[in-house]
């Protein structure tokens, strides 16, 4: 995304969650935003074979029911 569709993201989000961001606060959320997805654009490019990260590592975290 460019700058101005990043920007126009985080203010439509915002508006959608309710979350009040002033002009500056939204560019800065803007921002971070891009940063993370260059971040996870190297991370998604980077090869893996079958055995670099087995299935069975994964374990979840016990589930804990509201107490709502």
């Amino acid at each position: 995304m460019t700058d101005e569709q990043t920007l126009a993201y985080v203010q439509a989000a915002s508006v959608a969650v309710a979350l009040p961001l002033n002009d500056a606060q939204a560019q800065r959320v803007a921002t971070h935003l891009q940063r993370t997805a260059a971040l996870a654009a190297l991370l998604d490019n980077f090869e893996l074979d079958v055995d670099d990260e087995p299935a069975e590592i994964y374990c979840p975290a016990p589930f804990l029911p509201s107490q709502h």
